[in-house]
């Protein structure tokens, strides 16, 4: 079955800079105690919650949890589901015993489980919670045929590079501000004896390598055609794919500019490839989203001043602006499901959340003064300047087949790129191959 999809309009993303803006504007509509106060309105109730977290995101998303018991009495177990959410959930839901709560990181996946009737419709009390903390873009993203079915815990700004400023420094090198500017600077830092990136290109991890795919896309090829590939309207054998891999292959065409050589970034993931960077300092850059702050808070540089982000450089016309998210649904419909979600959709969780670190929040009612450090105030601001050029990101709108499985589709055609960059046909063939078959089902 054919899964649902979703390309952002100029109408969305307009939504999205106003839920920007208003987060920026610092105004909290609700009163915030922050769990602070105890409750017992779910004493003995039990939720269990499945996310794909592990290492330092889920001892962060475990102390949102902490506040939910704190402030109603409930006892919540979380469930990893590994990488492969999918493949983790469906047979639960197949046996009817799936968790109460999951967290989908692709909104195609969402789509899917809507259409087979997989998830519960939200209570009006929740709907009400996110109509008056979110944005239509985020609501609508969350929802399937007019009916809400999910809250967008948390967002993702993914046109970044993170960087130790002392080591450009030192090697005379600005941040770039075009594609062939940060291939002139890796060889630079090369040249200086410094290595330029870490790369997370295993299997598990590979779905780094579609967001270096979608801004470079993203930048060269226009939104228009973004959107047209993203609905498979343009095939992968398309000259503007073309363009975008030998763009990539500039880069990726060169080992020696990876931690470790070809053989390492095939086998590194990407918690691996940021503690690369900023606790071994084995390289200059990484490639990551806002969140890898949190990685980054594991060692001991400090977000702000030994790491730093630039704009992911263009390659072409536009300023990519790349957006992700993850977005919780109920696959029960009991009242302690029910007020998880309420409490997702409220500011108490984000303004949690944001205190720790590694988090940026789609709520327009959590404002930059909730977060500890400044870079995610920074993101914050770009997501509202991103404008109409911004995009969802590509994989994560596709059928989870193609878009969000490890091992297989886009992930693992780009890994194979990855190890052959000079094959920029054989990527395109197998980049549509999988494509076709994806979107058939």
């Amino acid at each position: 079955m054919r899964t649902g999809r979703r390309v952002i309009s100029a109408a969305v993303v307009a939504g999205l800079a106003l839920s920007a803006a208003a987060a920026c504007g610092g105004g909290d509509k609700k009163k915030d105690d922050g769990g602070s106060t105890q409750g017992s309105a779910l004493k003995g109730v039990k939720i269990e919650v499945a996310a794909k977290w592990t290492g330092t995101e889920e001892q962060n998303f475990r102390e949102v949890l902490k506040a939910f018991e704190k402030k109603t009495g409930a006892t919540v177990s979380y469930a990893s589901t590994g990488e492969n959410t999918d493949a983790y959930l469906g047979p639960r839901i197949a046996a009817k015993n799936p968790p109460d709560i999951a967290i989908l990181p692709q909104p195609g996946l969402l789509q899917q489980y809507a259409a087979k009737g997989s998830l519960k419709p939200l209570t009006p009390d929740v709907v009400s919670e996110i109509d008056a903390n979110f944005s239509p873009y985020w609501k609508n993203l969350a929802s399937a045929k007019g009916q809400t079915y999910g809250v967008l815990a948390k967002a993702a700004y993914k046109s970044i590079i993170w960087y130790r400023p002392k080591v450009l420094q030192d090697a005379g090198v600005n941040p770039p501000q075009s594609f062939d500017e940060l291939v002139k600077a890796a060889g630079t830092l090369q040249d200086a004896g410094q290595t330029p990136f870490t790369v997370a290109g295993a299997s598990s991890d590979s779905w780094t390598l579609t967001d270096w795919f979608e801004n470079v896309y993203l930048s060269q090829a226009g939104p228009d055609n973004y959107d047209k590939l993203a609905k498979h309207e343009i095939k992968w054998t398309d000259p503007t794919v073309a363009t975008a891999l030998q763009t990539l292959g500039k880069i990726w065409g060169k080992p020696e500019w990876m931690a470790g050589g070809l053989a390492t970034a095939t086998k590194t993931k990407f918690d691996e490839s940021v503690t690369q960077v900023f606790g071994q300092q084995k390289a200059a850059m990484v490639y990551g989203g806002d969140f890898a702050a949190a990685n980054i808070s594991t060692t001991k540089s400090k977000v702000g001043t030994d790491a730093q982000v630039f704009p992911f450089p263009k390659a072409g016309n536009t300023a990519p602006a790349v957006l992700g998210g993850d977005v919780a649904v109920a696959l029960k419909d009991s009242k302690g499901a029910m007020e998880f979600m309420k409490y997702l959709a409220s500011p108490d969780a984000g303004k949690t959340w944001a205190k720790i670190g590694g988090y940026l929040s789609p709520n327009k009612n959590v404002g930059p003064d909730a977060y500890s450090d400044p870079v995610a105030k920074q993101l914050i601001e770009a997501m509202q300047k991103a404008g109409d050029s911004a995009r969802y990101d590509m994989s994560d709108l596709a059928p989870a087949a193609f878009g969000g499985t490890p091992g297989s589709g886009e992930w693992e055609a780009l890994r194979g790129f990855l190890q052959k960059p000079s094959d920029v046909k054989g990527a395109q063939d197998k980049l549509e191959s999988e494509a076709a078959k994806a979107f058939k089902s």
